[in-house]
């Protein structure tokens, strides 16, 4: 019964998570008028569901970091309860922030869901060396190197088009557009799938690649019926986007996220997402900071609130 109860958690985590993460990736695409809601996320879907199928041969590191090794011993990261605890705890803090149309970072719920069951489990114990290395260190870099990645590729693009008076083709910004926002879903299907498929790696029912494919399944159901609160903050509230700005931003996600995947570090795409878009309105001066605080601040209370809900349920799952 506990390891039916592990899967319908992890399950509920990758609903959530397509809920706020799928739509990230074509943000820029529907805020540049480039294409509809609609095209926009069936193209994320689509392509999400491709970088989660190739993460079964090339993501073995990340599902070794989210599976709570290192950080607790391994007699507790293998326990049914630590692992339930964690996906209840992550699915419910990233669920709560979607409906609020705040985009947060899966990856920030499950650290801070492991750290909170673990300070549970075995106190001041947890191995907080480990923890700041492989997981709080990227994730604070990825928006700090973002936003002026994102304002210099679309600064350097116009210096480029004015120096040389050049025609500028309608068509092949499009067309390069959406290849990037692709690349963006994919590389996030890529990086977010074996996180979550390591909280269920204690049933050995499943093997990789049918457990990854079924976590990927419901990643892409989540963003299909339940991210358009997420979408309009993305697209329409942190900044107005035209299409080259659109462009610009998808290439740094991209290229941050590949190298990020490639080297086992849990950058967050949400952060690497939202710090490009906002590099590149930074060069118009058309950013709304009043929502980018707010996303900040819902970045700050990420994990603490994954860490209270996922101490007190595994607390509870003890008794």
């Amino acid at each position: 019964m506990l390891l039916i109860s592990l899967f319908i958690a992890t399950l509920f985590l990758a609903y959530s998570n397509g809920a706020n993460d799928n739509f990230k990736g074509v943000a820029t695409l529907f805020g540049s008028r480039t294409s509809s809601y609609q095209t926009a996320i069936l193209w994320a879907t689509f392509t999400t569901l491709a970088g989660a199928v190739t993460a079964t041969f090339l993501a073995s590191t990340l599902i070794k970091n989210f599976s709570g090794k290192g950080l607790v011993p391994d007699a507790i990261a293998n326990s049914p309860e630590f692992h339930l605890a964690v996906a209840i705890a992550a699915g419910l803090t990233v669920l709560i922030a979607t409906l609020m149309g705040f985009p947060i970072s899966t990856t920030h719920s499950l650290t801070g869901a492991l750290v909170g069951a673990g300070l549970v489990a075995i106190g001041l114990q947890v191995n907080f060396a480990a923890l700041g290395a492989s997981f709080i260190l990227p994730l604070l870099l990825s928006p700090i190197i973002a936003i002026p990645l994102g304002a210099g590729i679309y600064s350097l693009y116009n210096y480029i088009i004015s120096k040389w008076n050049l025609s500028v083709n309608q068509k092949i910004i499009d067309t390069c557009h959406f290849l990037s926002a692709g690349i963006v879903s994919f590389t996030r299907g890529l990086n977010d799938t074996p996180k979550i498929f390591s909280l269920i790696l204690v049933i050995e029912y499943f093997s990789i690649q049918g457990g990854m494919i079924t976590i990927a399944i419901a990643m892409a159901l989540g963003g299909l019926l339940n991210s358009q609160k997420v979408a309009v903050t993305m697209s329409e509230k942190i900044t107005s986007l035209n299409h080259t700005q659109g462009l610009s931003a998808n290439i740094v996600t991209g290229i941050l996220v590949i190298a990020a995947s490639r080297f086992g570090l849990p950058v967050s795409t949400t952060h690497v997402s939202v710090g490009s878009i906002f590099g590149v309105g930074f060069t118009g001066k058309k950013n709304n900071m009043r929502v980018f605080y707010q996303i900040l601040l819902s970045w700050v209370l990420t994990l603490p609130t994954a860490a209270i809900i996922s101490g007190i349920t595994y607390r509870l799952l003890q008794g």
